[in-house]
C-alpha cells in the first residue's frame, strides 16, 4: 500500500508542477488552485507512504520519478525537447530508482 501512496503522490506532484507554468505567477485562479491541490495531495500521500518506506528512499523515488515525468510531460505539452545530456541524465535517474527498488533492502519492501 505504501508504494501505491507513493505513486499517487508522484502523480499529484507532476500535475501540480505542470499546472505551475500556467499560473502566471499565481495570477490565474484555476491553475493556481490545481497547483495548491496537487502539491497538498502530494505531500499528504507522501507522508502516508513514509509509514512503511524510509524517508530517504521515498523522497529519492518521489523526486526522481517526478523530474522524469515532468520532463516527459514537457516534451508533449510544452514542446520542450531535451538535448542528449538531459536524456542521459534522465536515464540515470530512472536507473537509480530501479536499482533502489529492485536491489536495496532499505526500500521497505
Amino acid at each position: 500500500m505504501a508504494y501505491l501512496y507513493l505513486g499517487l503522490a508522484i502523480v499529484a506532484e507532476v500535475i501540480g508542477t505542470i499546472a505551475l507554468k500556467a499560473t502566471n505567477g499565481f495570477t490565474v485562479l484555476v491553475p493556481s488552485l490545481v497547483v495548491l491541490i496537487g502539491y497538498s495531495a502530494a505531500f499528504v500521500l507522501l507522508s502516508f507512504s513514509l509509514r512503511e518506506i524510509p524517508v530517504g528512499i521515498a523522497y529519492g523515488i518521489w523526486s526522481g520519478l517526478g523530474v522524469v515525468l515532468v520532463s516527459v510531460a514537457g516534451i508533449f505539452i510544452f514542446k520542450q525537447i531535451p538535448d542528449a545530456a538531459a536524456v542521459v541524465g534522465l536515464t540515470l535517474i530512472v536507473s537509480g530508482v530501479a536499482v533502489i527498488h529492485l536491489f536495496s533492502k532499505a526500500g521497505g519492501h
